[in-house]
């Protein structure tokens, strides 16, 4: 039986290839997240990965670029189910990836006829589904992030936040230290506030590909985990798998 309070344990799909959307959804993730931050997926590829995504019974988002309306409005007309913004710093900041996502009067997202919207055919039904059904994830990276994270958890239309520990760890001075006491500390400080909001999944990227890190971050409470990206589960399995033939057959790799 699963335990209803698992979490929602998702991934970054960065290469535009279909493929590997397809074996991600098949791996058991919850959702999948399309990403158009760090990745040369155009938009046409990233409505190829969100359908396959979608079709594989997965729920298939977009992590837009940044906080861009008409791009907001572009990936869920064709068909995201909901979008994780990056560098969400204040309540204006979320307010504005909301109003990019709902239509009037819940946001004031523009309306168009497209994948979405059954090509015009099924606009009614998109309308009624998207209130309660569209998702706005915001990403705290930042200490103005987590100093305004009262204010910004406060805005009605926000369903979750995903802290990214990397550029969390370049705003405090401490870049790529994940286990730095500074970090440890704002961390602590964002597990407090999110306690005064159930109703907000508490998230975070967990980036190597060792399962214990996301185990762990279930244990601490998180509700919303990313784990790794489709670029590190193909390298690192490569890489790890090379070096231990080589070390046995003695050879060196002269790749890197």
């Amino acid at each position: 039986m699963t335990n209803p309070l698992s979490p929602l344990i998702g991934s970054w799909i960065q290469f535009p290839q279909p493929a590997h959307a397809e074996i991600l959804a098949n791996a058991g993730f919850d959702w999948l997240a399309v990403d158009l931050e760090h990745s040369v997926i155009s938009l046409a590829e990233a409505e190829d990965l969100i359908r396959i995504i979608e079709l594989c019974k997965v729920v298939p988002l977009v992590r837009v670029s940044s906080n861009n309306p008409s791009q907001i409005s572009r990936v869920m007309d064709a068909g995201s189910h909901g979008v994780i913004v990056p560098m969400v710093n204040t309540i204006e900041d979320a307010r504005k990836a909301v109003d990019s996502v709902f239509y009037p009067p819940m946001g004031r997202r523009g309306v168009g006829l497209a994948r979405a919207q059954g090509y015009g055919a099924k606009f009614e039904e998109y309308k009624g589904w998207l209130p309660d059904n569209g998702i706005v994830i915001v990403q705290i990276e930042s200490v103005e992030g987590v100093e305004n994270l009262k204010d910004i958890l406060s805005v009605e239309g926000i369903h979750g936040f995903i802290i990214g520990p990397y550029d969390l760890s370049a705003s405090l001075g401490v870049s790529g230290q994940l286990d730095h006491p500074l970090l440890l500390e704002k961390l602590q400080q964002i597990s407090e506030i999110a306690s005064e909001f159930p109703q907000i999944k508490k998230g975070i990227h967990k980036i190597s590909i060792d399962p214990q890190p996301v185990l762990d971050a279930a244990n601490q409470g998180y509700e919303l985990i990313a784990y790794s990206t489709d670029m590190l589960f193909m390298g690192e399995s490569a890489r790890q798998g090379m070096e231990m033939i080589q070390a046995s057959v003695g050879k060196t790799n002269t790749n890197h």
